[in-house]
């Protein structure tokens, strides 16, 4: 009985550890063209639950910096995701619009950008079973 114990023992925590170094993908970003030093780019990776509704699933904030930015975010399971990045020059935490409706603050975002507010089907990627880079410009 006690060999019979041992032997499930050892299979359940082999079988734990293994699932613990499965690691999923690494997604980078390469933003280019920040235009200045003010404030913070705020970026965010989506998937179709969360674009334009919440806060996405990985998401970053670093101090903008004249020039280009690498981004990376790790263990990105496979499927289909949407990424989005604002230079928030301002600093209150999301993207000032003018009168007449138009960002007034840089922006991209993966896939083609739309005349209008973008969908997910328009922003989306595929990550697979491979680390992935993306580059976005302002």
């Amino acid at each position: 009985m006690k060999k019979l114990l041992f032997t499930v023992t050892v299979f359940a925590m082999s079988f734990t550890m293994n699932a613990q170094e499965e690691k999923g993908i690494t997604l980078t970003v390469v933003i280019e063209n920040v235009l200045n030093n003010e404030g913070h780019i705020l970026s965010g990776l989506h998937n179709e639950t969360t674009f334009m509704k919440a806060e996405g699933i990985k998401t970053s904030k670093n101090k903008a910096e004249a020039g280009e930015l690498i981004l990376t975010f790790e263990n990105i399971q496979p499927g289909d995701y949407a990424f989005s990045v604002l230079h928030d020059a301002n600093d209150n935490n999301r993207m000032d619009f003018a009168n007449n409706g138009m960002p007034t603050e840089d922006y991209a975002m993966s896939g083609r950008l739309p005349v209008g507010a973008p969908t997910f089907s328009e922003a989306k990627f595929i990550i697979e079973g491979e680390d992935k880079e993306l580059s976005l410009r302002f």
